[in-house]
């Protein structure tokens, strides 16, 4: 606490006048008690004459204020105690809670931010550094650093909604190793880590985060946290700014804004709006893949239009997003992607996607068409995307769209067995992995190689850091469609994602998906339907290959028809009872 008056700035000693100061400055413009000011200065033994004292100590504190040009009449002797008048010129608390008040009734974020950070420019170290009494910093120290903090958090939200990852990752940093039990700021810790592409660092805090709440407290983290985590492991876009928003000044400096005018707003962004593309959390495999597409993207001439198809649950969405953003430095203005298919697994309408793409501009882009349901929705995209590389994903084969705009299809497997292995140990950590080797083989062989179970899978293991390998492959293996599923998210469900997929289908093809399962894996089922059924329920994608080699049906898929029509026919033998 210290008393400022022109270019001198005076430090005061720790003193009984000094916490009858502090007690009052506490509270500008109110009565404080006397029987408050003596707890304040003496803490629960006040002497006998304490309330000479205090008058003593006020006498003091006037003439420290004459000797510094401030009134003597500052301190007001009322009934019942004493009263300080203080305004935004003479004390800084006073001046934070208005310049805090006034960033809630701002026009926009961009004032908004403004504000608090000039608000958060007047904390000078520890409040009450200098003051002896014990109950003031019991009670009111904690009391001001929970205002500061709470306007640092927003300070955050504002700075991370706005895109400025990096410029806020000092504070983050800082903020949630001083405040460990403060998640909020782990929370934004870890989401401007992922978006600043460092996901293995947001991953790893929080599994740090997580092991210290467990073992400190005996707590698991808050819903925010496990939201946090589910949405890096699937790799969810965290809504980054769009392109040209206004960066905010530097962290801890107020930034300059023209007197009489207030910052500008960021321009509000529709739901569902395309988006800058992030790279996939420990993605591993489709090298070739990855090289061809990105080949065929960046090509100086010729159609650059690749589209990227497969089972539901295959990794059609990882790699596309992981290729777009590692050609990203070809693309100077911009790489986006655009959902074309609600959660539900229903069409976004071509009028409502055609309003959420980027402005076209002078610089080449990348545009990413994620989950089209159909050649429909791509035909009627493509001509305002004209000036751009299409990188388009879908369980269809989109022959339609490659047939009339040229391009390349990428039909993909199953990862192999050691892109598998190199996927559980990117996402649970190589060290857990490489102790069971086998058990990680046999984990990724009851996932069917596919890239949604293998995140599931992962996703339990992380969140129970006790349990082995070896165990949680025993137990998916007993029931894997049922059990691999994340109950917070129907994304990483998969009897939820190949659910949708199937309740899509009209009614014969679903029958016959379900009667291809039924069948040995060794069966060709090409003589157990009819090549227009069979080539439907290729263009779904759910079987593959076709003429001139058999058809296939996925062994996961397959596992996944029988737990269908077994669960079915339980639920239909318990509703007759």
């Amino acid at each position: 606490m210290s008393i400022a008056h022109g270019p001198e700035t005076v430090v005061l000693k720790p003193s009984k006048p000094t916490s009858l100061l502090a007690a009052l400055l506490l509270h500008p413009g109110t009565v404080v008690s006397t029987a408050y000011l003596m707890r304040a200065v003496w803490d629960e033994e006040p002497p006998a004459t304490a309330r000479a004292a205090l008058q003593t100590c006020v006498l003091r504190l006037r003439r420290l204020f004459a000797k510094y040009g401030i009134s003597a009449t500052t301190i007001e002797a009322v009934p019942g105690g004493y009263r300080m008048h203080n305004d935004t010129e003479t004390l800084d608390l006073v001046l934070f809670r208005t310049l805090t008040a006034q960033a809630g009734a701002a026009a926009g974020p961009g004032e908004e931010l403004y504000r608090l950070r000039e608000a958060l420019s007047l904390w000078q170290g520890q409040p009450l550094a200098n003051v002896a009494s014990r109950m003031l910093q019991q009670d009111a120290v904690p009391a001001l650093e929970q205002e500061r903090l709470r306007v640092l958090e927003r300070v955050c939200d504002l700075e991370l909604a706005a895109g400025n990852c990096h410029q806020v990752l000092v504070d983050l940093y800082e903020s949630a190793r001083r405040h460990p039990v403060r998640e909020r700021f782990t929370e934004q810790l870890i989401e401007a880590l992922y978006r600043t592409g460092r996901q293995t660092e947001a991953l790893a805090e929080y599994r740090t985060v997580r092991d210290r709440l467990r073992d400190e407290l005996g707590i698991d983290p808050g819903p925010g946290l496990r939201r946090l985590e589910l949405a890096i492991l699937r790799a969810e876009d965290l809504a980054p700014a769009p392109p040209g928003a206004a960066r905010a000044a530097t962290p801890g400096k107020v930034p300059a804004l023209p007197a009489g005018a207030a910052a500008p707003a960021r321009a509000a962004r529709p739901a569902g709006a395309a988006r800058a593309v992030l790279p996939v959390p420990a993605f591993a495999g489709r090298e070739s893949d990855r090289r061809a597409m990105a080949a065929r993207l960046t090509a100086a001439d010729g159609p650059r239009l690749v589209v990227v198809s497969g089972a539901p649950g295959i990794g059609k969405s990882a790699l596309a997003r992981q290729t777009a953003h590692e050609v990203r430095e070809s693309f100077p203005g911009g790489v986006f992607a655009l959902q074309l298919a609600r959660p539900d697994g229903s069409a976004v309408a071509v009028e409502e996607a055609a309003g959420l793409l980027p402005e076209p501009g002078p610089d080449r882009r990348l545009i990413v068409l994620d989950g089209a349901v159909g050649a429909w929705q791509v035909l009627a995209l493509l001509p305002a995307v004209e000036d751009a590389s299409v990188l388009v994903t879908s369980r269809r084969g989109l022959a339609a769209v490659v047939a009339t705009h040229g391009g390349a299809v990428h039909r993909l497997d199953v990862l192999r067995s050691a892109e598998a292995y190199a996927l559980l140990a990117g996402l649970v950590g190589t060290e857990r992995i490489a102790a069971e080797p086998a058990a990680a083989r046999e984990l990724a062989r009851v996932c069917g190689h596919f890239p949604l179970a293998l995140r599931i899978a992962a996703g339990r293991l992380l969140t129970r850091p006790g349990l082995s390998v070896a165990d949680c492959a025993a137990w998916l293996a007993e029931d894997p469609p049922a059990r691999l599923a994340l109950a917070e998210e129907a994304r990483l469900s998969v009897p939820d994602v190949l659910g949708q997929a199937l309740d899509a289908l009209p009614p014969e093809l679903r029958e016959a998906f379900l009667r291809l399962g039924a069948h040995a894996a060794d069966e060709d089922v090409s003589a157990r339907e009819s090549e227009s059924v069979l080539e439907q329920l290729v263009e779904a994608g759910l079987l593959e290959d076709g003429p001139p080699g058999p058809y296939r049906l996925h062994d996961f898929l397959r596992i996944y028809a029988r737990w269908h029509v077994r669960t079915h026919a339980t639920a239909a033998a318990a509703a007759l009872h």
